[in-house]
Order: C-alpha cells, then structure tokens, then sequence
C-alpha cells in the first residue's frame, strides 16, 4: 500500500477529556460554552448570597419578634431602632411609628385619618421588603430558561461544522464523526449544568421570599391593629374632654 494512502486512512487522534473537547471546538462554540460557564458562576454567586441573606433575615425577624413581644414599650423600641439602618420587621414597624410619630400631635381631623396612613406605610414598606429580598432572582429564571436552548445554539453550530470537515475529508467513519459530535454536544451539557441549578434554586428562593413576605404581612396586621386600638382610645378620649 502507498505511505501517503496509509497516512490518510490513519484516523486522527482527538482529546476527548473536557478541556480538550473544549479546546479542539469551533470558536463559536467555545464562545457559547464560555458564556455559559460565566452565567452558571454567577447564580451560583446569587444562590449562595441569597441563601445567605435570607438567613439573615430569618433571624433578625425572629429577635425583632421576641423582642417587640416581651412587652417593651413601643417608643422605646422605636428610639432604638430610628438610628440605625432597618431590614424586614424592624423595617416595618420604624416606618409605621414614623407615620405615627409625624401625626400624634396633627389635628383631630388628621388624626382620624392615621390609620388610613400608616396602613399605605406598612403596605409600601413591605412591598420595598420584599423587592430587596426578590431582587436578582429573575437573573436565575433567564438562565433557567434560556440555557439550554443557548448551549442547543452551540450544539448546531458544532455539528454544522463537523459535517462540513467530514463532507471535506470524504471521510465517514464513526472515528472521524464522532469527536466534531462529542464537542457539539458538550456545549448543550453545560448548558444544562447552568440551567437546572438556576431552575432549581429560583424555585426554592422564591419560595423562601414567599415565606418572609407573609410573615411581613402578618406582622403587619398585628401591629396596625395594635396602633388602630390606640387611635381609637385617644379619639374616645378628645371626645370626652371635649
């Protein structure tokens, strides 16, 4: 047999470990499974702050509880807490005695309407709560969502050009197919890999920011019934004086 025939017929020796099938892809390709390396590093920084801070949250919610329950006086409560940056509970109950503070020495007619006010307080209070917790979590369900059909993209285009280098060599045997397919198909993997821990992680944070924000709603309740029992002793009172 001819050495140049014998040369030709001798498959090609390919890397098929990940760095090297990272490597020996089409740059286009390389570029899709660079970008989703970095989009799965960053939910991963999401997952880990967000589990972190809502930790946090948990337990500031839980000593504000105990602390606004052990029967301290609410101004003293509030004298302790105006100075310093407030977060969850703590958020809601300084807004609302804000409001409270602001209209306790108002107009009979403005103090009528302090419930009124400190409930779009409480409302408004929660909703910037809750925006702060649910903030970053829709950069999860993009990547969720659009990952595989990313890595899909990559997956095409490898195997568009692995076809073509085929078509060009003449050449179909399963050794020269397989690595162009094994590359193409790489992408779609990490595709995946950033996909289903976003999905999974957006599911469960969400449901934690569910949690919190019923707790913010609940605490909320408690405490404008609490200030509306007080409006309407204090308004008792001016009527009787009057």
């Amino acid at each position: 047999m001819n050495p140049a025939d014998v040369a030709q017929a001798a498959p090609v020796a390919h890397d098929l470990s990940f760095f090297g099938l990272f490597w020996q892809a089409h740059f286009i390709v390389k570029l899709v499974m660079i970008g989703l390396l970095a989009a799965s590093v960053w939910c991963w920084a999401i997952i880990i702050d967000k589990t972190l801070l809502y930790a946090r949250t948990k337990r500031a919610m839980d000593r504000f509880e105990d602390v606004f329950w052990s029967g301290q006086s609410l101004e003293e409560l509030f004298r302790s807490l105006q100075s310093r940056p407030a977060t969850g509970l703590a958020a809601v109950f300084v807004a609302a005695m804000r409001e409270w503070k602001r209209s306790f020495e108002g107009s009979a007619r403005s103090f009528q309407s302090l419930s009124q006010r400190i409930d779009k307080v409480l409302d408004v209070t929660i909703q910037r709560e809750v925006e702060r917790l649910d903030s970053r979590l829709m950069i999860l369900a993009s990547i969720g969502s659009a990952g595989p059909y990313i890595g899909l993209f990559g997956t095409v285009v490898g195997i568009m050009n692995s076809f073509t280098s085929i078509a060009a060599s003449k050449n179909t045997s399963l050794a020269v197919v397989a690595p162009g397919i094994a590359e193409a198909l790489f992408a779609t993997a990490i595709g995946l890999f950033a996909a289903i821990p976003a999905v999974l992680a957006y599911n469960k944070l969400q449901s934690e920011v569910g949690k919190l924000q019923s707790r913010l709603e609940g605490f909320a309740d408690e405490f404008s019934a609490i200030l509306s029992r007080q409006i309407d002793e204090r308004l008792a009172h001016t009527s009787k004086a009057a």
